[in-house]
């Protein structure tokens, strides 16, 4: 449970998630304390204090060290060690406060298990060595069988920590999306290498021609070449993929909670292996096509594969094809299809919106007026020109920032709602635990220390839905913006009037005197999501007793306020009799960060079973993890803009015979090397200002859509990630095409001209 935990002098406290254990615990693993006592030291009475553990940061916090005294409601405890590690923490869900770790016996002289208390008891069973899933799976049924009414959460070995795992899953998942961006940014890196090795060959595939060889024996050869130049890559990321887990197992031992052990597992390198292989027969086949229908006149004549048009209808689709299996596959892997389905459309979408763009680029550069400029004039014509850089530029680097971009933005708009709307929408405290016999005096002794403030307080039961129109909660289907409802346990209220801050968009409220059959006003888009309709039933298990519902109204309900609002609203008749506690929650706009201290300060001392909550101090906590989270999830997307960057060395590269061609013939007609330059770093410039425009417009759209739609959050465009995202894609593209260009242009004119 959470409670307050205040010096003995009472001049300063702290939240905490107190964990009271018994003589069993741990079942599996070990309690670590520094010093290293025993837990009949940790946790027994002496000299009239109780014993506790603590991590770091409540030491920290509150100024202590090892033997000083808390009290913890109506209990002394001392903190006899500091708390290294918690073995079943994982388990026990995340935390906004430090974890204070006492035994039973205290618990029970701190008062703070009252009826209606927000308290959570969890057994954990050892079983017998050798016990079988299909063993633990027959107990859970005979205990949901034998005790229907308990509401109890069964969790067993094989999925401990349900909400940890959706989260790893989901982060998985986005590592895996991030992964195929890489490697379709990565398909266009392939297709110019091809083009480049193939513009390579091209007298040797003149020679071929010339002495009789088929297209299609020439196509044999070089894809031949190509699939084992793949396979030594293939091979060479899955020994790099296999041996990273190790090196992340030992580089964040002191970060992860459990174990973190690396392992080698054949089927997922068997699926990137044929990421892989499919992605480079992708790319590889248009090009392939391309060079086995060129003529050999034309090869010995001409510099390269500037052709236009597409090959042969069966290599594009061959290509189409395998595109499409690579999409499938990719879809029918995921745990979430849908997203990653919309993964698939949007990669799909972003193709072609970048190759349109590409293209505008260059009709713009082709009907742009004559300049005076030279280099500028030659930059211009470089863009449009036949081979040109553009499409691969804008293609591969367009991609990687878009990501980023969209990110980015995400990442600062919840830093913005958080750090700035929030708080100033949301009230200073929630006051959690409040009990019948004291919420009168509560109120009076926060109107005193607090004259200008607002208190609102609500009756606030604990419950979990147990079943929708009589089918049990566990077998419904439901999506993940309404699986949170039915999983654990809901605040819950019951209120006469419609609360002022309630909108209803269906039904109506109940009379203030109403006695009927229990009615209950449910948020409207949880409802939508969990398929209710009005006159639905809702089955909730509150105190161990199973309590049916039917859906009289929906409300809409602002989360993002932080107000006092709940999913479900209950007829006052629904739970007549029952005790339970109350939810209180103050503001007051003026108050300043002393007048907060104050109010804390007298709530803790003249009711030490009130658990006392600033908001302000949990959106901090609720901030360093989204700017922990954001910044994890930008390095992992920072390989996919790495793999555009590698994509444009290899475009660079790929052009670099044109390019030594155009260099020679300019400096024999005048050029200076620095007009060149000059007129390279203004092309780069261009086709780079180009994709930042695009990968802005694409990334503000998609990052609107998740923040307005999907969190419905404020959406905000932030000048600063567009200011960053043009430095560096003007960086990127200017800084890699000049260092490719300057060995260009130390090429000697004679060789050159000889080959002409």
């Amino acid at each position: 449970m959470r409670s307050m935990a205040r010096l003995v002098d009472g001049s300063d406290q702290a939240l905490v998630e107190v964990k009271a254990v018994d003589d069993a615990y741990p079942l599996y693993g070990e309690l670590q304390s520094d010093p290293p006592f025993p837990k009949e030291v940790l946790f027994g009475k002496q000299e009239g204090a109780y014993g506790a553990v603590a991590p770091d940061l409540l030491f920290e916090r509150l100024g202590l060290k090892p033997g000083d005294r808390l009290k913890l409601g109506n209990a002394t405890v001392e903190l006899r060690a500091r708390l290294v590690n918690e073995p079943d923490a994982v388990s026990d869900g995340f935390g906004f406060a430090p974890r204070l770790m006492i035994g039973q016996a205290a618990l029970a002289e701190s008062g703070l298990v009252q009826p209606g208390s927000l308290v959570e008891h969890a057994y954990k069973l050892r079983l017998p060595e050798g016990t079988d899933d299909a063993a633990l799976k027959a107990i859970q049924e005979e205990a949901a069988e034998r005790f229907p009414q308990a509401g109890w959460s069964v969790r067993n070995r094989t999925n401990a920590a349900p909400a940890l795992s959706s989260n790893i899953e989901r982060f998985s998942q986005f590592l895996t999306l991030v992964g195929l961006t890489a490697l379709v940014v990565g398909g266009v890196g392939v297709a110019n290498a091809v083009r480049a090795y193939l513009d390579g060959k091209r007298s040797v595939i003149a020679t071929f021609k010339s002495l009789g060889a088929s297209g299609g024996f020439v196509f044999a050869v070089y894809l031949a070449q190509i699939l084992m130049i793949a396979a030594i890559g293939i091979a060479a990321g899955l020994v790099l993929g296999a041996a990273m887990p190790f090196a992340a197992a030992a580089g964040l031992r002191s970060i992860i909670p459990v174990p973190a052990e690396g392992g080698v597992y054949p089927g997922a390198l068997a699926l990137a292996a044929l990421f892989g292989l499919l992605v480079t027969l992708a790319f590889a086949l248009l090009p392939l096509g391309r060079a086995r229908d060129v003529p050999a006149a034309a090869l010995f004549r001409e510099m390269g594969f500037e052709c236009r048009g597409l090959p042969r209808p069966v290599y594009v689709a061959a290509a189409l094809a395998i595109a499409a299996a690579l999409a499938a596959i990719a879809i029918l892997v995921s745990d979430q299809r849908r997203i990653a389905a919309i993964f698939v459309g949007a990669t799909v979408f972003s193709f072609v919106v970048l190759r349109a763009v590409a293209v505008l680029v260059q009709v713009l550069a082709r009907s742009s007026p004559r300049l005076r400029s030279t280099a500028l004039r030659l930059a211009i014509g470089n863009i449009h020109r036949p081979g040109a850089l553009t499409p691969s530029v804008v293609l591969s680097l367009g991609l990687g920032l878009t990501l980023l971009v969209t990110l980015a933005l995400i990442d600062g708009n919840l830093r913005r709602q958080i750090g700035g709307s929030l708080p100033e929408r949301a009230p200073n405290f929630f006051f959690v635990d409040i009990q019948n016999s004291e919420v009168e005096a509560f109120a009076t002794l926060v109107s005193a220390e607090a004259p200008n403030g607002v208190l609102d307080r609500v009756p606030m039961l604990r419950g979990r839905i147990m079943a929708l129109n009589g089918t049990p909660a566990h077998k419904l289907e439901v999506p993940p913006e309404g699986a949170w409802v039915l999983r654990g346990d809901r605040g819950l209220t019951y209120a006469a009037e419609k609360p002022a801050n309630a909108t209803l968009t269906q039904g109506a409220w109940w009379p203030a005197d109403y006695s009927g059959e229990p009615l209950v006003s449910f948020a409207a888009e949880e409802g939508k999501a969990l398929g209710l309709r009005l006159g639905d039933s809702v089955t909730v298990n509150v105190l161990g007793r199973n309590v049916t519902a039917r859906v009289a109204s929906f409300r809409q309900v602002e989360w993002e306020t932080m107000s006092i609002n709940f999913v479900m609203v209950f007829s006052p008749n629904t739970f007549a009799g029952a005790p339970h506690a109350w939810l209180a929650t103050l503001t007051d706009r003026e108050a300043s960060a002393a007048d907060d201290a104050r109010v804390l300060n007298a709530v803790t001392r003249a009711f030490p079973t009130v658990t006392t909550v600033r908001v302000r101090d949990a959106l901090d906590v609720v901030n360093r993890l989204i700017g922990q989270l954001g910044t994890a999830i930008r390095a992992a997307a920072g390989v996919a803009l790495a793999a555009s960057v590698l994509v444009l060395a290899g475009a660079l590269a790929a052009g670099n015979r044109a390019r030594i061609h155009d260099a020679v013939v300019l400096k024999t007609l005048g050029a200076t090397r620095r007009t060149l330059i000059a007129a390279f770093a203004l092309e780069y410039a261009l086709i780079g200002l180009a994709t930042a425009v695009f990968a802005l417009a694409a990334g503000g759209a998609a990052a609107w859509f998740v923040v307005a739609r999907i969190m419905s959050l404020p959406a905000h465009f932030m000048p600063g990630v567009a200011l960053a995202t043009v430095v560096l894609s003007m960086v990127v593209t200017i800084g890699i095409g000049l260092a490719g260009t300057w060995r260009v242009l130390g090429h000697k004119a004679a060789p050159v001209l000889r080959s002409l």
